[in-house]
């Protein structure tokens, strides 16, 4: 794969979605504050683009989202439903999919209101840390659309029926400390922490050994979603037992050291 550190990939407009990559480490950014960084059609085939270049980059292990202003995102921009063109809502649950299916660990930086589709973003990220000002509400039903099969189904696995039907049925908003409660997030940091949490998290993440990492990820999603491919996990143990990785890892240890992984 080519490398693609310290590179930047521009949106077709100046609001849409942005990616960045340094190293092991890519960010997504949610660039639309006056609109509550709702996501049109467009930003959605951006997003799916983004995913892509990730996926094939074999240096990213971090991928992280996060949106400028008072405002995480917003979701879909449901006034694009009103046009004969635009995709049906399920188009933006299979971009959310591919975020949860996406090969690096996620992140979500929630700096404030995650609402509708939005919810379901930070839902599909394999971390979510908020601040105190984080909030959310999922209003579909108040709207009269009907949620997309994805979304229901991480509602469920990472917050429970109970929640799923409290959060979906009544379009209750909750802010930062039921969120933690419920698991909706991981942890809360004060506003100021943010992006240093941020950051320390990305760096120790990026620092584990790729095969046990990526691996162990994406088998605890697919487990969350009863499927255990047995096969697959024990060929898994078995290349990280004839790694290279292995070996660093027990000497670093031993010489009470960072490890330095090479993912072979």
């Amino acid at each position: 794969m080519s490398d693609i550190s310290s590179t930047l990939h521009m949106p077709k407009n100046e609001t849409g979605p942005e990616l960045t990559v340094d190293g092991a480490i890519a960010t997504i950014r949610f660039r639309n504050p006056d609109y509550a960084n709702r996501l049109s059609p467009n930003d959605l085939l951006t997003l799916r683009d983004y995913i892509s270049v990730v996926n094939q980059s074999k240096e990213v292990l971090v991928l992280r989202f996060v949106g400028e202003g008072k405002y995480f995102c917003s979701g879909y921009d449901i006034s694009s439903l009103a046009a004969t063109s635009a995709p049906s809502s399920l188009f933006f649950g299979k971009i959310i999919d591919l975020i949860e299916s996406a090969r690096p660990v996620t992140i979500a930086a929630i700096n404030g209101g995650a609402y509708g589709g939005g919810t379901d973003i930070c839902l599909a990220c394999d971390f979510r840390i908020g601040v105190p000002a984080a909030n959310m509400f999922m209003p579909a039903a108040k709207l009269g659309l009907h949620f997309y099969p994805g979304g229901m189904a991480r509602y469920i696995s990472r917050l429970g029926l109970n929640q799923a039907k409290r959060l979906f049925l009544t379009a209750e908003k909750i802010e930062a400390e039921e969120m933690l409660r419920i698991g909706f997030l991981t942890e809360i940091v004060e506003d100021d922490q943010l992006a240093a949490r941020l950051d320390e998290l990305s760096q120790l993440l990026a620092g584990m050994a790729p095969i046990s990492l990526l691996g162990i990820k994406k088998h605890l999603n697919l487990i969350a979603k009863a499927q255990v491919e047995a096969q697959d996990i024990e060929e898994g143990v078995r290349l990280s037992e004839s790694s290279s990785d292995i070996l660093e890892g027990a000497l670093a240890w031993k010489e009470k050291r960072l490890p330095q992984f090479k993912g072979i």
